[in-house]
């Protein structure tokens, strides 16, 4: 059985690609003035590093539900974190306006972000860990929704394994 509820990489746009693309020409532009052949180069080495960047660094969210025989729980990964379902409290699902709200006006500094700007909505999750310093984790998602009702479910799964009786050992 697989243990991954929820699995979302968050790729640019096409558009965004193709800008990112058009940056590296433009620079290839700056060169060839001085050597055509090198601008070709240039430019090229741009867009090709330009789009393997972006690509690269989309961040993968992911709702686990662990694995028993491992001794793991649920957990929630967000880019290169995680944190166990059972540090989690309440989840709110963003549209477009509230996620632009919540990463300017409601903004807390001590919050965990997972944000790309061409994803646009995303979950606000509550977190109830008191030694963790960050109040939620705001963690942008193109299937929000989804996202909410694969925390709900690893955070009974989190708590179902607190209260369970008789403790494993």
């Amino acid at each position: 059985m697989d243990s991954v509820i929820f699995s979302e990489r968050l790729y640019p746009r096409p558009v965004n690609v193709v800008l990112g693309a058009l940056a590296g020409v433009a620079v290839g532009a700056l060169v060839w003035p001085f050597s055509a052949t090198a601008g070709y180069v240039v430019g090229a080495v741009a867009v090709i590093a330009v789009v393997v960047v972006l690509l690269v660094t989309s961040p993968r969210v992911v709702v686990d539900l662990g694995d028993e025989e491992l001794g793991t729980g649920p957990v929630l990964h967000a880019a290169n974190a995680r944190i166990g379902a059972e540090h989690l409290g309440r989840t709110e699902v963003l549209d477009a306006e509230a996620m632009v709200a919540a990463m300017g006006p409601q903004a807390d500094a001590r919050a965990f972000l997972c944000q790309r700007p061409w994803v646009r909505r995303g979950v606000r999750v509550e977190v109830v860990d008191p030694r963790d310093p960050a109040p939620y984790w705001l963690v942008a998602s193109r299937r929000p929704t989804e996202l909410a009702a694969a925390l709900g479910r690893a955070g009974q799964a989190a708590h179902s394994e607190q209260t369970s009786w008789p403790p494993s050992s």
